[in-house]
């Protein structure tokens, strides 16, 4: 049954970056968009290289090593909506950011 998990704190993730976080076996990155908070899948599906060490821009996490584009808001690959990765819904509680895994 999913549960949420504080993986982060609000002052950890200035807005425009991201941190990756773990809940047992999966590896997850936090993007803090303008002040919303957004979780996907941190390992790229291609090559395994973070994406919370990628470049964002519109909505978009491109992966550092072969710029595949995944959409924070719902893990799609830009290139074929078929691929998705992990995307997880995020909450704030204080100054904990939670995510349901």
């Amino acid at each position: 049954m999913p549960e949420y998990r504080t993986l982060a704190r609000v002052a950890d993730i200035p807005v425009g970056k991201a941190k990756a976080g773990r809940s047992g076996p999966l590896s997850i990155a936090i993007f803090n968009q303008g002040g919303q908070f957004f979780a996907i899948d941190d390992l790229c599906p291609h090559m395994g290289a973070s994406l919370a060490e990628g470049i964002v821009r519109d909505g978009i996490v491109a992966c550092g090593w072969h710029a595949w584009r995944f959409r924070l808001a719902d893990g799609c690959w830009m290139n074929s909506p078929k691929l998705k990765i992990g995307c997880y819904p995020v909450r704030v509680v204080g100054d904990e950011i939670q995510v349901e895994v």
